[in-house]
């Protein structure tokens, strides 16, 4: 209900890779306390029952391939209900700022004058590998970790990933399927077609799937098991860690 009397206030919301039991205690309280929520496609609509029943829910959309809202209409969206109703909390999959435009939103609302609070959320560029028990660091193995996007804002792979495959951290892309035998094509040029790798499809969520392999086969394999998007690509042999890839490695020995 329109209420002039309200204080317009925005919460950037965090709403994890997909279990809606791992959003933050904090989260909930956002949400319980909503006016408005406008939520992306990669969120859990099961977290729409923390908010008031009265509260405007509104489907914004933002995944590759489907309709959604531009980025431009979601932040006149989000400053419009803000100004007419309220707290509006905007709910974004995964992190708001690990490649969820969150400082866009951030920014457009302050041209406005409107305070903004961040509650941060579990990327799935680490919560899902470790929900699989993959580190995405281990020592002896990978001291560090690169999170790329699989797709530029040209439609081009990212320069980031020759670099990363020369390295010998743990490479999380994300949004990198449609891109997977380009990304292939480039650990290979690195001389890295048996470095571990695996894929998991809608990771932390009930029909997630984990495909495990190496780079030389991940390709087949995602065919294979017809992986598809949203789908978090990770390179690097802390794979090895999982316990379906000394499997492999024993049916390979096993063959040979």
């Amino acid at each position: 209900m329109l209420n002039q009397n309200k204080e317009s206030k925005i919460t950037l919301l965090g709403a994890g890779p997909g279990d809606p039991d791992l959003l933050t205690l904090k989260g909930v309280k956002a949400l319980q306390a909503a006016d408005v929520v406008l939520y992306d496609a990669l969120t859990n609509e099961a977290l729409l029952a923390h908010a008031p029943a009265e509260a405007i829910k509104i489907y914004v959309g933002k995944r590759s391939g489907e309709h959604s809202y531009s980025q431009e209409t979601i932040n006149k969206l989000m400053i419009d209900y803000a100004l007419n109703y309220g707290h509006v909390v905007r709910l974004k999959g995964g992190d708001p700022f690990v490649f969820g435009r969150g400082y866009e939103e951030l920014d457009y609302a302050a041209s406005y004058s409107i305070p903004v609070d961040v509650i941060p959320g579990i990327s799935s560029s680490i919560g899902v590998p470790g929900l699989q028990q993959i580190p995405v660091t281990h020592r002896g193995l990978s001291e560090s970790f690169w999170v790329i996007t699989g797709t530029t804002t040209s439609g081009e792979v990212s320069k980031d990933i020759y670099k990363a495959a020369e390295s010998n951290a743990t490479v999380l892309v994300l949004m990198g399927l449609k891109k997977l035998a380009k990304i292939v094509e480039i650990f290979k040029a690195a001389g890295r077609n048996a470095l571990p790798a695996a894929v998991i499809q809608n990771g932390s969520s009930a029909d997630e799937k984990l495909i495990v392999g190496v780079v030389e086969t991940i390709e087949s394999l995602v065919q294979q098991e017809n992986i598809k998007a949203p789908a978090l690509l990770i390179f690097g042999e802390v794979v090895s860690l999982h316990p379906s890839f000394k499997n492999l490695v024993k049916q390979y020995a096993n063959i040979a």
